[in-house]
């Protein structure tokens, strides 16, 4: 794609995600009760009731407004077959894969305690090699609460500025806005964090992560309390968390920490969890796997990802190595 053809895709991707917005607000405003109910469990996740009206809206906004000029394979969790559009065209026969997370946060969204997110990442199609490093153009919209008055939505195309916008729910109006990852060239007195969202590994991300901040000279310094602690369960809501300021520092390790306690990697981070890393980067922040290397899973939707995103470089080249000790003190 030329630069115009990838500013079409963004502009696209976010078209895409305004429907799945619309689509959950209305739902909610209908039958809210019901977005918790358990429709399908798979070798994805769990799938919830409010999951599947966003599928119904994808695949029809897909039909309606996807050029056909650009043949692409959809990947997505809950699809039972390949899915291209234009409908029936051969995997093979595609240009680009275009890997979707509707509703990351769903159990954030669906008892309205915290926003959820609606993630896409579009990569030239190579088959079965197409990794999450091959993304070129992603977005990720805000899926409000209730009570909310305004939503973000954010896109880039790689290697270019990270677009932010923000819509008044009571109006519709957007206006653009910059959002300015952490400064911060470390975490004292700063929220930065390992996930641990479930039972199930609990006490080994805890672990790791008090060796972690040991490493660092922050454990226990001058009585305690120099480092918190906030665990948004939506891997769209971290990396919000790191675009805007709030957090410094969050590391999900969950396939490197659940094997040890007997979990599947179905509780981990998958590539359409993570699909969005590069408007971290467009903001001028890193995203890694734990070894410093980049992310170069593949794009589906069962691949266990472990990944540490930082608000900044200074940040990165500080906790990294600090990291890496910890871990291999954990062995």
């Amino acid at each position: 794609m030329n630069p115009s053809s990838l500013e079409r895709a963004r502009r696209l991707l976010c078209a895409l995600q305004d429907t799945i917005q619309a689509t959950l607000v209305s739902a909610r405003a209908r039958e809210g009760s019901k977005f918790a109910r358990v429709a399908a469990i798979t070798a994805e996740d769990t799938i919830f009731h409010v999951d599947k009206l966003s599928e119904a809206a994808i695949l029809g906004w897909m039909e309606q407004h996807w050029p056909r000029a650009w043949p692409v394979e959809l990947v997505m969790e809950g699809l039972e077959a390949e899915t291209t559009f234009p409908r029936r065209t051969p995997v093979a026969r595609t240009e680009w894969k275009l890997i979707l997370d509707p509703i990351d946060g769903t159990r954030c969204i669906m008892y309205d305690k915290r926003p959820a997110w609606s993630l896409a990442g579009l990569a030239p199609q190579r088959g079965a090699r197409t990794n999450l490093r091959d993304i070129v153009v992603a977005a990720m919209t805000e899926l409000p609460t209730a009570k909310a008055g305004a939503a973000d939505q954010f896109s880039a195309v790689r290697g270019g500025p990270l677009r932010a916008t923000r819509r008044d729910l009571r109006t519709g109006s957007v206006k653009k806005w910059t959002p300015r990852p952490s400064a911060a060239r470390d975490c004292d007195h700063g929220f930065a964090s390992l996930v641990k969202f479930f039972p199930e590994g609990k006490a080994l991300a805890a672990g790791l992560e008090e060796a972690l901040w040991r490493e660092l000279g922050l454990h226990g310094k001058d009585g305690g309390a120099r480092v918190f602690d906030d665990q948004y369960l939506s891997t769209g809501g971290q990396l919000y968390e790191l675009l805007v300021g709030h957090d410094r520092m969050i590391g999900d390790l969950r396939p490197l920490l659940l094997p040890r306690a007997g979990m599947p990697d179905a509780l981990c981070c998958h590539p359409y969890d993570i699909c969005t890393a590069l408007l971290l980067e467009a903001a001028g922040g890193v995203v890694e796997a734990p070894d410093g290397k980049s992310l170069r899973a593949p794009l589906d939707t069962t691949s266990p990802v472990a990944w540490v995103g930082y608000a900044n470089p200074a940040l990165a080249k500080k906790i990294r190595p600090a990291l890496r000790r910890a871990l291999a003190v954990l062995g």
